[in-house]
């Protein structure tokens, strides 16, 4: 079982925790002026690195609270973890830049 370190709760078990996609993607300042095909890759296309990719997160079985995460695609690993609004942090280990 991995831990997951909730910035409000501290590390907690995955299970308590659900996915919620690429972190730091901004809704369209004009979104009735999309076409469908903009509304499309807004909302289906994704970036798939491999290797460190901040994500959005939910502690959804404690404090209910979203967060970012800085998880390792390739291990499955989280780098690091921070609050919605806050920079990404600098991540011990990762061999790549994280590109937010």
């Amino acid at each position: 079982m991995q831990l997951i370190h909730c910035p409000w709760c501290g590390p907690r078990e995955e299970v308590e925790f659900h996915y919620g996609g690429q972190a730091h993607v901004s809704y369209p300042d004009q979104p009735a002026e999309l076409s469908d095909q903009d509304w499309a890759e807004f909302v289906f296309y994704r970036d798939n690195p491999n290797g460190p990719f901040p994500e959005r997160w939910s502690h959804s079985a404690g404090c209910r609270r979203w967060f970012n995460a800085v998880r390792d695609t390739r291990t499955y690993r989280f780098l690091a973890t921070y609050k919605i609004g806050e920079p990404a942090p600098p991540v011990a280990g990762a061999d790549q830049e994280v590109i937010v």
